[in-house]
Parts: C-alpha cells; sequence; structure tokens
C-alpha cells in the first residue's frame, strides 16, 4: 500500500553484494517446471545506459539510475542444456515464449517486492517490448532470448505521491466475468477522473476526457499497431515465431 515508481536516485552505491543478494532470493519464485525461463542483464556501465536509453525513449532515468536491470525470457539457456544432455529440445515456438516470458515477469514482481522491503526504489518500464530489435542487439541476446522488462534501481532520492488505483470492484468478478455497464464505468472511473492533475492533463491537450488522453495520445492504434509489428518481427528473428 505504500509502494511508489521512482524515478530519481541519489549518488550512493547499490553493492553488488546486495544487488546479487536480491536477485538469488527473487530465484525462490514460481517457474514452469522448475526451469527458471529467465535470464537478467545488469548494467552499470555509463556508455551501455546511454546506449538503452533511445530503446526506452530517452527516459532519464536510464542514464541516471545506479542500475539498470534487463529481465529477459530465456529458453536458450534450457535448450542448450538439453542439447548437451541427448535431448532433443522443441522450444522455438509462441508456447514456450509465452511460458518463459511469464517466468520473467513473475521474477521481477518478487524482485520488485524485495528491492521495497530493503528501501531500494525502482521504475518499470513498459518500454522493453515496444523496440526490442534495439535491446536485442546491445545486450547480444542470443536465439530464444527476449527482453520483457526493464527496471532502473537506486536509493530513492524522492518520495512522490501514490498514483490512483481502480477499486476492488472494479476487477474482481465472481464465479464468472461479469461485463460492466454505462453506469459501473461512471462509478469505477469517478475518482481516477476527478482526480486534479488528471483534469489538467486534459486541459492541456484540449481533450474532453481522460480516456482520450490515452486513445489519442499516450496509446494510439497507430503506435500500437507499429510496435506490435517490431515485436512481431523480434520473435520471429529470436526464434519464437
Amino acid at each position: 500500500m505504500t509502494r511508489r515508481s521512482i524515478r530519481q536516485y541519489s549518488e550512493r552505491e547499490v553493492s553488488e553484494a546486495l544487488l546479487n543478494r536480491l536477485l538469488t532470493e527473487a530465484s525462490r519464485t514460481q517457474t514452469m517446471g522448475n526451469l527458471q525461463l529467465y535470464s537478467v542483464i545488469v548494467t552499470r556501465d555509463g556508455d551501455m545506459k546511454q546506449r538503452l536509453a533511445p530503446a526506452h525513449f530517452n527516459q532519464p532515468m536510464v542514464t541516471q539510475a545506479p542500475v539498470v536491470l534487463t529481465i529477459c525470457a530465456d529458453f536458450h539457456r534450457t535448450t542448450r542444456w538439453c542439447e548437451e544432455r541427448k535431448a532433443q529440445p522443441g522450444y522455438d515456438n509462441f508456447l514456450s515464449f509465452q511460458n518463459a516470458a511469464i517466468d520473467a515477469l513473475l521474477y521481477t514482481q518478487t524482485l520488485c517486492n524485495l528491492m521495497d522491503e530493503e528501501g531500494l526504489g525502482y521504475c518499470y518500464l513498459g518500454t522493453t517490448v515496444y523496440q526490442p530489435q534495439q535491446i536485442i542487439d546491445i545486450l547480444q541476446l542470443p536465439r530464444l532470448v527476449m527482453p520483457v522488462a526493464t527496471l532502473t534501481v537506486g536509493w530513492p532520492a524522492e518520495e512522490p505521491p501514490l498514483s490512483d488505483r481502480l477499486p476492488l470492484e472494479s476487477f474482481v468478478h465472481s464465479e464468472t466475468y461479469e461485463d460492466y455497464t454505462p453506469a459501473d464505468i461512471d462509478t469505477y472511473y469517478h475518482y481516477k477522473e476527478s482526480l486534479d492533475e488528471n483534469r489538467h492533463f486534459c486541459e492541456l491537450n484540449n481533450k474532453e476526457t481522460l480516456a482520450q488522453i490515452f486513445t489519442d495520445i499516450r496509446y494510439t492504434k497507430k503506435d500500437n499497431e507499429a510496435m506490435s509489428a517490431g515485436l512481431m518481427e523480434a520473435l520471429k528473428q529470436q526464434g519464437f515465431l
């Protein structure tokens, strides 16, 4: 109930010993077949962070954070294990990517929880899947390895307000999925739409509703389709399609 995304970090070092301990503890999370279908690329070098930044639309925390973690869905390691043990792997397909991506995201969330407990700050970058080929090339990811999440990590230099959340009844369904009536939408989104900052967004962008900020500016159909095509192409190149 106190979790925040941290985008500004102090100059205090995140020690390798601490990070390695948290990365190890996070590996106790759930995983398909006990295969741990993920890998983590740790980036501390300033030049490497500069190279990664354009793939994340040059968000400043990519270069300013002490550590950048790129979490990948990884069936390459398991495939190599099979090949070295006289087994015939069959993991060059979309189901395998889905399983590895779920493993990687479970690992990512567990790691976030552990970092919260240590007092570390982090920001989850959804941009990882927008231009994955850039990340693949920079980090030299082999076949059957796909970036799915990025965390910027450091000691917080800010304490931003908690962001709003929809009420429980808006996303929990009993027994079967119950579709939303217009009245439900009015009720569930009233608080979000009434926030001063969201009203201000609408005024600044000359939009009638907050929903139009998302459909017309932040996540447009044109951009979604273009980035979907890039994601599909990257999945093909990495051997999952």
